[in-house]
């Protein structure tokens, strides 16, 4: 691939919820134990551009879901030099109160998502609060709101918004949920987001519980490692074993921010 089309790959680590082996699993877990979520956001960039994957939550946010809050993820997109007033382009992968708060953070930006995600959020399976549960009515209300003024382009299924940057939706966790595939210098990477919510989701095909479709979940763990140069080359969303398994850029760094590519 050209190397004017690699970029470069940043998981911000913003917040942290800990949780049981059993609670991350749909049938549980027979060895339960301590299995914490960490919370990122991503940012791709090369010398051309700066795309940010997710916007997070809010401090306020954390406090009514009992998450902790361990800096807004604008804070993080700072330490890299990266300010969000200036961000131009926004993937949101799903809308989630946890990948897109904080979105009114980027009063410059377009946000890339996918048809289908809009569809659920807004249509019928919100009334109930199995699926609803893990939105916020006020950022569903927000983005709708943005598409009126003109910020959304939304997407219908694969798309190259940039040159060595694609989007696949792979439903199963939300209906629209998409996954960002980067050119690096090792190869393609694939950002999985909540296609796989920890590295053991995806490998030992067991879904994580909170999902619009079992199958379509199932089916997305073989489209992530279609898509990615090697199963070692898809990033999951939340799995604390990314900051041990990457190296922070700076030593300054270190348990914030992982360099993927």
């Amino acid at each position: 691939m050209a190397e004017a089309q690699q970029y470069e790959i940043y998981a911000v680590k913003y917040a942290r919820h800990e949780r049981r082996a059993s609670e991350n699993f749909i049938g549980g877990d027979p060895h339960d134990g301590p299995m914490p979520l960490d919370y990122f956001v991503w940012l791709v960039r090369n010398s051309e551009r700066a795309v940010v994957v997710d916007t997070g939550f809010s401090a306020a946010t954390a406090a009514r879901r009992q998450r902790e809050h361990l800096r807004c993820p604008t804070e993080g997109l700072r330490l890299l030099g990266v300010e969000a007033g200036a961000v131009r382009d926004v993937v949101i992968t799903h809308l989630h109160y946890d990948h897109v708060g904080n979105f009114d953070l980027f009063p410059a930006a377009t946000f890339h998502l996918q048809d289908e995600e809009m569809r659920y959020a807004t249509g019928r399976h919100m009334r109930s609060g199995v699926f609803s549960g893990a939105f916020d009515v006020e950022d569903v209300v927000g983005m709708v709101r943005n598409v009126y003024r003109g910020r959304v382009h939304f997407h219908d299924g694969d798309a190259v918004p940039f040159p060595g940057v694609s989007l696949h939706r792979i439903g199963g966790h939300t209906m629209g949920l998409q996954v960002v595939r980067v050119a690096t210098r090792r190869g393609w990477v694939v950002l999985a987001s909540d296609a796989s919510h920890f590295y053991a989701n995806m490998e030992q095909v067991r879904p994580f519980p909170i999902v619009f479709s079992v199958a379509d979940m199932v089916a997305g763990y073989e489209r992530l490692r279609a898509l990615a140069e090697s199963p070692r080359h898809v990033i999951p969303g939340h799995d604390p074993k990314v900051m041990e398994r990457y190296p922070a850029p700076r030593k300054d760094l270190e348990g914030i921010v992982a360099r993927l590519d």
